[in-house]
């Protein structure tokens, strides 16, 4: 199994962003080859700034490592230090369809009523996409509900590449189903995502945090006065309280039925001291080891170079099957 997966290069991380899919990728390395890259080409897609985009590229590196993602152990990498990325999205402009392309929901939800002045690259990015995963022959790729959509275009494009050259250039890769990502809210507003963009910094736990921080967020998130239900459809219309019981669960590694079991009765006054004596025992040694790493640059641009010229090694031989499929004459 080879497993490719990107993620945008947003900084101030939090727990949100931990739970929901980090955390993850540390348990996809037991089993089977992972590359992960940093989207850094995407983000371009929307207008950012160039010194924020270089520092959210590093300190998602820090993270990821910081978080367990082991570069002995996987390829970790920012796109724009292998330029087949880009390469392979222009070959395969040849075989996407505009059809295709419109039906594309995110580029109807990010650019909203301003089609005409969005980016091309916005409009396109799907492509780039699909030629993240087909340039290493992936065969999975973990795709939340978002990213349906766009793992089912890289198939349709690969498939018909395919058969339009005759070849079997591209492996179609399949929807990886790995854990179930933990959807975490704001600690102050339970229907709403937990976000780094929010104003209020006690919304959030951020990977940056030290365990006096961590504590008292936790201590502080908005509760109600009922005490904890025995199952989570006593949760349904408590979103606040469901919110901390699906962060306990999810860094527990157990079911929130189970948490409910042990806490079923109590009220918040016993559940956030053991929730916040939870989060610091994992976040703590992830908070010291990030901010150790993260205004490291000399460091982290090695982890990433070298990570770079192994996906470069891993996709050449890939790259150069779809120029010789084209009959196009590149030399390799």
């Amino acid at each position: 199994m080879r497993v490719v997966s990107g993620i945008q290069p947003t900084g101030n991380l939090h727990l949100g962003n931990y739970l929901g899919a980090i955390v993850n990728w540390v348990k996809m390395q037991d089993e089977g080859e992972c590359l992960f890259f940093l989207a850094d080409l995407h983000a371009i897609s929307m207008p950012i700034d160039a010194a924020e985009l270089s520092a959210g590229t590093r300190e998602m590196a820090a993270a990821l490592i910081a978080s367990g993602i082991d570069p002995d152990r996987s390829t970790l990498f920012n796109q724009a230090r292998v330029p087949a990325h880009a390469e392979l999205q222009w070959l395969l402009s040849g075989t996407a369809r505009m059809g295709w392309l419109n039906r594309m929901t995110q580029f109807k939800d990010k650019s909203g009523k301003n089609k005409e002045g969005a980016s091309i690259a916005l409009f396109a990015y799907p492509v780039l996409q699909a030629a993240d995963v087909l340039l290493y022959n992936a065969t999975h790729v973990p795709v939340g509900e978002d990213q349906k959509q766009h793992l089912e275009l890289a198939r349709d494009i690969a498939e018909k590449f395919n058969t339009d050259t005759g070849t079997e250039t591209f492996v179609l890769p399949e929807p990886y189903i790995g854990a179930t990502a933990a959807r975490i809210m704001s600690l102050r507003d339970g229907s709403a995502k937990m976000s780094k963009s929010d104003v209020s910094d006690m919304s959030r736990v951020n990977l940056s945090d030290d365990a006096d921080a961590i504590a008292k967020k936790i201590r502080k998130a908005r509760t109600d006065p009922d005490p904890l239900p025995e199952t989570m459809d006593g949760l349904a219309e408590r979103p606040e309280a469901r919110n901390l019981v699906t962060i306990y669960a999810a860094l527990a590694d157990t079911a929130p039925d189970a948490v409910l079991a042990e806490f079923a009765g109590k009220g918040f006054g016993d559940f956030k001291p053991a929730l916040a004596d939870l989060t610091v025992s994992i976040l703590e040694p992830i908070s010291a080891r990030f901010n150790a790493l993260k205004d490291d640059a000399t460091t982290l641009d090695s982890i990433l170079q070298a990570g770079a010229e192994k996906a470069a090694a891993t996709g050449a031989p890939i790259l150069a099957n779809a120029y010789r499929a084209l009959g196009l004459l590149s030399g390799r």
